[in-house]
């Protein structure tokens, strides 16, 4: 699974919090786009967050590769969750002491990071390899980019208010975009397991859990120190029923190699470089350029595990992407709107 913080910023964006969305997001960078940037700054930014997009779609097809030669889904979950928590700790510790320190020192804070280890972490990890293990790597990843949209309605529910005419789009796109992925455009059948197309959206109902359970942690402590602190405890309460014990693989060149794919580019150094990117050209554009991540996620299913999808599949994932799009350009427009005017959040 990959760690799209961005999507907690439309979340900021229609609740109270938005004022400080940015600083939620990233913990330790500023992440708001300075008027007047150097074109430097630009780039590297751009080419960070792609580059974050790219890996995280990668991960997809490691993580399938590694399930294909015997790895279970309980196994994979509990070491990426370990080895990455570690290392995020690691960083926290580097950047971020202080708010380290202090998340330990309030012990009320115990309860609410074991509650997000288990259902936001320990779940959306879970079911999206599952999801890849029962379909495949490209349709799992945009099953789960479902979950903007998911965000999107339970705002509308929570605050009681009409989706815009957009919004209404984006969610119209969304359900036939899955409807297309799951029966190819024939009521009468499906193109992909029933359990495949369960676990892949239920994965779009936890990533939007796992963006929203931990808020007000990550306003006060940084994304660094509630992610880092959340995967280590998950991985070790997961750790007595994972199989990693007993867990009887070879660890060949390819295999490390997988792994190294799905733990180290596609976890620890994507959410660096995405942190980073996202902190010299803003999240609204970060997320927009991170959408690359299910077209990745498909081109690796297919250049690693040779997996086969027809055009309908192609198309059904567009509707999904433009779904996402349409809500990232909207807030991309407002933006701009405001800046032109003068008026900064």
């Amino acid at each position: 699974m990959q760690f799209r913080e961005i999507l907690i910023i439309k979340f900021f964006r229609n609740c109270r919090y938005r004022k400080r969305a940015d600083c939620a997001i990233i913990g330790f960078m500023k992440t708001t786009e300075q008027p007047n940037q150097p074109k430097n700054q630009i780039i590297k930014g751009t080419l960070m967050t792609l580059f974050a997009g790219i890996a995280w779609g990668m991960s997809g097809a490691c993580g399938q590769y590694l399930m294909a030669h015997g790895m279970s889904v309980l196994s994979l979950t509990d070491l990426r969750l370990i080895i990455s928590g570690v290392c995020l700790l690691a960083m926290s510790y580097v950047f971020t002491r202080g708010q380290l320190v202090a998340f330990f020192k309030e012990k009320k804070n115990y309860a609410k990071i074991t509650l997000f280890a288990f259902i936001g972490l320990f779940m959306n990890q879970f079911t999206y390899l599952e999801a890849i293990h029962l379909s495949n790597a490209g349709t799992a990843t945009v099953l789960q980019y479902l979950c903007p949209v998911i965000i999107l309605v339970y705002m509308c529910l929570k605050n009681r208010t009409a989706p815009t005419v957009s919004e209404v789009m984006s969610i119209v796109l969304a359900i036939l975009g899955t409807f297309i992925i799951a029966t190819h455009g024939q009521l009468n059948q499906l193109s992909v397991t029933p359990l495949g197309l369960f676990w892949g959206i239920f994965s779009g109902f936890t990533y939007a859990i796992y963006i929203m359970l931990p808020i007000k942690l990550i306003q006060e402590y940084g994304s660094l120190t509630v992610i880092g602190v959340g995967m280590v405890i998950a991985g070790v309460i997961l750790f007595p029923m994972s199989g990693l014990t007993t867990l009887d693989i070879t660890y060949s060149l390819d295999i490390i190699a997988a792994l190294v794919g799905i733990i180290v580019i596609g976890t620890i150094i994507s959410y660096t470089m995405f942190l980073k990117g996202t902190s010299y050209i803003g999240p609204v554009k970060s997320s927009l350029i991170a959408a690359v991540e299910p077209i990745s996620a498909v081109f690796f299913a297919f250049l690693i595990m040779n997996e086969q999808f027809f055009m309908i599949d192609f198309v059904g994932m567009a509707m999904i992407l433009a779904a996402v799009v349409l809500i990232s350009v909207k807030d991309l427009l407002k933006e701009r709107r405001k800046r032109e005017q003068g008026v900064i959040d």
